[in-house]
């Protein structure tokens, strides 16, 4: 019963927030040109998605090279001074995070942080897998 009453609890909790989260949490920033080479396909210009929607992921998530191609729906969740817009971004793993070591969970084209923040600064991101 008190496992229930505690669930009960959370749940209510979760909705007064308006933030319920199923996803991954993280932190995100932006990474400027150039963004060739990558570690996934090189030079090849045909990598990107359209709308340069793409990011660079940090060791945890990069998986020995497996991330390539993976796709993510991102929000922000917080950050310094209010930055969250409310749309979400869906995003492609394009590299590994090229600056060592990596500032955040998960570097994003400018285009893609845009999208979703009003800041320049690091974020607080929720990503869930597509």
């Amino acid at each position: 019963m008190a496992a229930r009453s505690l669930l009960l609890l959370i749940i209510a909790l979760n909705m007064l927030s308006r933030q319920v989260v199923v996803g991954d949490i993280g932190t995100a920033a932006s990474y400027n040109p150039p963004y060739l080479p990558t570690k996934c396909n090189g030079n090849r210009e045909d990598q990107f998605p359209a709308g340069n929607l793409f990011v660079a992921v940090s060791e945890g998530l990069w998986d020995n090279g497996a991330a390539c191609g993976r796709r993510y729906r991102m929000r922000c969740l917080s950050g310094n001074r209010r930055p969250c817009k409310a749309d979400t971004v869906d995003v492609k793993v394009v590299d590994f995070c090229p600056i060592s070591p990596c500032p955040s969970t998960i570097l994003m084209s400018n285009d893609a942080f845009a999208t979703i923040s009003r800041s320049g600064q690091k974020i607080n991101v929720e990503y869930v897998q597509i």
